[in-house]
C-alpha cells in the first residue's frame, strides 16, 4: 500500500491483518469426522458415509442382534442347548451350561450365537457307578445301576447279609468235610444255614437213609431203620398206588386206597355205601348212595357232603353252614363266617363273600372265574399277575402273591420298607419284623428276632414252605375251586369233562412238585397240572395223553390230541366252552386260544396204573418255566428253559380231560424266587 490511501482501506487491512494473525496462531482444522467419537454398539466398527447421518456401523457382535447402533443380547438358552433347561445360563453375547448332574459325565458347553446354540448339544452320560466305584455297595452283594445314581440290593446268591452287616459266604453242600445224606438223597442247605437231605425221585426216608418208593408217594416199600423214627421211614401201605396220607380206616395195615375191604365190614368197597365206616346193614334212608353211618345228612340227599364249617353235620342240613352263629336264612353270607355281617355296597350279600363289595351284584357273576364279579372286573391289568390294577397293591410290578407284611396297602415288591421299621429293607437283617435295634448276638448278619423263624408266622423256616411270607406256611389243597372249561359240553356220567381244580394261593416264584397216577385200565385222554393261573381264559397247563386220537366233536374244528407231555399257555379270547374245549384237546397252537410252548419229542404216552412225578420251577418276573417228569427213579422229559411271560403269577391245581380215575398226590409247592438254569446255577434273583 501507499500512504495515500485512505484511512477506510487502512482499517480493512488491519483487520485482514489481524484475522490473518489469530489463524496461524489457532492452526489449520480439517472438517469434524462423524466417527469420532464411534457413535456405533461397543466393539461394531464404523464408517463414514456420504449419507445421513454421516456414517455407517458394522454388525452387531455374536450372541446379540440389532442395527449395529443399537445391539440386544440374543437368549440362546429359547434352544435348550444344556441337558437341561435348568442348566443353562445366558449372558451378554452368549450362553454356558451348567456341569453335568451328579452321577453323570459330560464335556463342558459355552458358545454364542442361535446357530451355535442349534447345532451344538451337551451331553451328559450316566456314570456306572457299579463298575467306576469298587466300594459302591458292601462285597458280594448285588448292585444296581441307574441313570445318574445306584442302589445297593441284598447279597448274591451263595451268600448271607446285608448292607448293614456285610455279606459272607453262605454254607453249602460241596465245603461239607463229611456227606450225611443217603447216596440216593441230596443235601441241601437251609436258610438258617443247616444241612437238610432229601430223598431223591422213588426214593423215600429221612434223608439220611432212603429206601426205594414204587408209586412216588413219600413212603417207602420197606420200612427203614431211621434214628428219629420219621413217619416217612415207615412202610408204604399201598407200595403200587399212591397215597400219601396213608389212610387205613379198618387198621389192617393195608391203606384204604388199595384195601378191597377199607372198612372191614365184610362188604367189598365197590357195593359199600359207607367205604371208610363199617354198616353191614347198608341202611340209607336218603338214598343218596351214602348209608346212614357215614351220611353227614343222613335224612336229606346230598351226594357231595359238604360241610364247610366242619362240625359233622353236612351243609344240605345245616341251619348255620359257615358256623358264625347266624342262621343261614339270616346270614348274607352263609358259607363264609362273618359275625359282623358288613356289607359296604348293601346288595344283600356280605363284604366276606361279595366278589364286589363296593358295587351292588346281588346275583354275584362272575364269568371269567377269576373272583372278582363282572361288574367291577375291569381287566385292566399292568403288570399282568392277574390282580386288575384296581386292586393291586403293586400294580407295576408283578407281585400274584399280594404280600404285605406291614398291611400298609403297598406289596412288599413294591415297598422298601416290608415292616415299616424305618429300616430300608436292604440294610434290615430282619426285613419282615420290626427290630430298629437290629440286634444280632451271632453276627451272622440275620437278626436275633428272625433267627430261625423270619416271617414270625411261628413256623420255623426248617419247614416252612414260604419262610418269606407270614401268610403260606406248609401245602394246603383242602380248598380250591374248580373250573368247568366246556360248560356245554359237561357230562360227568359220560365222562368228558374238562376242568381245571385251582388252590386260593397265588404264588410269585414257586417251585410246584407232585405225583399223579391214572389207576385203571379202560380210558386213554389228559391228565396233568396247571400253574400260573388268573382266571378260565389265562394259565398254564401241563397235560399229557395217553394216545393219539382225534376228538370227537369236529366243531368248530377238528382237533388231534398225540401222546407226548404238552406245555401249553391258554390265553383264550372265547373262554370256557367249544373252542377253547377243542384248542386244549388240539397238539398245537391254536390262535386266539392256546400256543403250545414245548412238546416231549418222545411222543409217547403215559402208562396205565404207573406213578409218575413232575418238577415245576416257575418264575413269572422273568419268564422262566422248567418242567421235569421222573418215571420211577429216572427221569423221562425234561423241557429245559421255556422264556414266557403269558402269565406273570398265578395259583397253582391240576388238571383233568375226559380222564376217570386219576389220583394225586405227595403234592409240594415251595416259594422260590431264585432262578436256575439247566445246570442248577443261580442266575438271577428275583425282587
Amino acid at each position: 500500500t501507499d500512504n495515500t490511501s485512505s484511512p477506510p482501506q487502512v482499517k480493512e487491512m488491519s483487520l485482514i491483518r489481524n484475522t490473518i494473525l489469530e489463524c496461524q496462531v489457532c492452526g489449520f482444522h480439517e472438517p469434524r469426522s462423524r466417527c469420532s467419537p464411534n457413535p456405533c454398539y461397543l466393539g461394531v466398527s464404523c464408517m463414514e458415509s456420504l449419507h445421513h447421518p454421516g456414517y455407517t456401523c458394522g454388525p452387531c457382535p455374536p450372541g446379540t442382534t440389532g442395527n449395529g447402533t443399537h445391539c440386544h443380547d440374543i437368549n440362546e438358552c429359547e434352544l435348550q442347548p444344556c441337558y437341561t433347561p435348568e442348566s443353562c445360563v445366558n449372558t451378554v453375547g452368549g450362553f454356558t451350561c451348567h456341569p453335568c448332574p451328579l452321577g453323570l459325565w459330560g464335556i463342558p458347553l459355552s458358545g454364542s450365537g442361535l446357530d451355535y446354540a442349534k447345532t451344538h448339544r451337551q451331553d451328559c452320560v450316566d456314570i456306572d457307578e457299579c463298575l467306576d466305584l469298587p466300594d459302591a455297595c458292601v462285597s458280594n452283594s448285588v448292585c444296581i445301576n441307574t441313570v445318574g445314581s445306584y442302589k445297593c440290593g441284598g447279597c448274591k446268591p451263595g451268600f448271607l447279609g446285608n448292607q448293614t452287616s456285610g455279606c459272607s459266604p453262605r454254607k453249602s453242600c460241596a465245603a461239607l468235610t463229611f456227606n450225611p445224606c443217603d447216596t440216593n438223597a441230596h443235601c441241601t442247605m437251609e436258610r438258617s444255614g443247616e444241612v437238610a437231605c432229601r430223598c431223591n425221585v422213588g426214593w423215600a426216608g429221612n434223608g439220611n437213609t432212603c429206601g426205594p418208593d414204587t408209586d412216588i408217594d413219600g413212603y417207602p416199600d420197606r420200612s427203614l431203620p431211621c434214628m428219629d423214627n420219621d413217619k416217612h421211614c415207615k412202610q408204604d401201605n399201598c407200595v403200587f398206588t399212591p397215597n400219601s396220607g396213608q389212610e387205613d380206616a379198618d387198621n389192617d395195615e393195608i391203606g384204604d386206597q388199595c384195601d378191597e375191604d377199607a372198612d372191614g365190614d365184610g362188604i367189598k368197597n365197590v357195593e359199600d355205601n359207607c367205604r371208610l365206616v363199617q354198616n353191614k346193614d347198608q341202611q340209607n334212608s336218603d338214598t343218596d348212595s351214602f348209608g346212614d353211618a357215614c351220611d353227614n345228612c343222613p335224612s336229606v340227599p346230598n351226594t357231595d357232603q359238604k360241610d364247610t364249617d366242619s362240625n359233622g353235620q353236612g351243609d344240605a342240613c345245616d341251619q348255620d353252614i359257615d358256623g358264625d352263629g347266624i342262621p343261614n336264612v339270616l346270614d348274607n353270607c352263609p358259607k363264609v363266617p362273618n359275625p359282623m355281617q358288613t356289607d359296604r355296597d348293601r346288595d344283600g350279600v356280605g363284604d366276606a363273600c361279595d366278589s364286589c363289595p363296593e358295587l351292588s351284584n346281588p346275583m354275584q357273576t362272575d364269568i371269567d372265574n377269576d373272583l372278582v364279579g363282572d361288574v367291577c372286573d375291569t381287566n385292566q391289568d399292568t403288570d399282568g399277575d392277574g390282580l386288575q390294577d384296581s386292586r393291586d397293591n403293586c400294580p407295576d410290578i408283578p407281585n400274584s402273591s399280594q404280600l404285605d407284611s406291614d398291611n400298609d396297602g403297598l406289596g412288599d415288591d413294591c415297598d422298601h420298607d416290608d415292616d415299616n421299621d424305618g429300616i430300608l429293607d436292604d440294610y434290615d437283617n430282619c426285613r419282615l419284623i420290626v427290630n430298629p435295634n437290629q440286634k444280632d448276638s451271632d453276627m451272622n448278619g440275620v437278626g436275633d428276632v428272625c433267627e430261625n423263624d423270619f416271617d414270625n408266622d411261628s413256623v420255623m423256616d426248617l419247614i416252612d414252605v414260604c419262610p418269606e411270607s407270614a401268610e403260606v406256611t406248609l401245602t394246603d389243597f383242602r380248598a380250591y375251586q374248580t373250573v368247568i372249561l366246556d360248560p356245554e359240553a359237561a357230562d360227568p356220567s359220560a365222562n368228558i369233562l374238562s376242568c381245571v381244580s385251582a388252590g386260593y394261593t397265588a404264588f410269585n416264584g414257586v417251585d410246584f412238585e407232585g405225583t399223579f397216577h391214572v389207576n385203571t385200565v379202560t380210558d386213554d385222554d389228559y391228565a396233568g397240572f396247571i400253574f400260573g393261573y388268573q382266571d378260565s381264559s389265562s394259565f398254564y397247563v401241563v397235560m399229557w395223553k395217553q394216545t393219539e386220537q382225534t376228538y370227537w366233536q369236529s366243531v368248530p374244528f377238528r382237533a388231534t390230541a398225540q401222546p407226548a407231555l404238552q406245555l401249553k399257555a391258554v390265553k383264550s379270547l372265547t373262554g370256557p366252552g367249544e373252542f377253547l374245549r377243542n384248542a386244549l384237546w388240539h397238539t398245537g397252537d391254536t390262535p386266539g386260544e392256546v400256543t403250545l410252548l414245548w412238546k416231549d419229542p418222545r411222543n409217547v404216552g403215559w402208562k396205565d396204573k404207573t406213578s409218575y412225578r413232575w418238577h415245576l420251577s416257575h418264575r413269572p418276573q422273568v419268564g422262566y418255566i422248567r418242567v421235569r417228569l421222573f418215571e420211577g427213579t429216572d427221569m423221562v422229559a425234561d423241557s429245559g428253559v421255556v422264556v414266557d411271560t403269558t402269565m406273570r403269577g398265578g395259583r397253582l391245581g391240576v388238571f383233568c380231560f375226559s380222564q376217570e380215575s386219576i389220583i394225586w398226590s405227595n403234592l409240594r409247592y415251595r416259594c422260590n424266587g431264585t432262578t436256575f438254569d439247566l445246570e442248577g446255577l443261580t442266575l438271577q434273583k428275583e425282587s
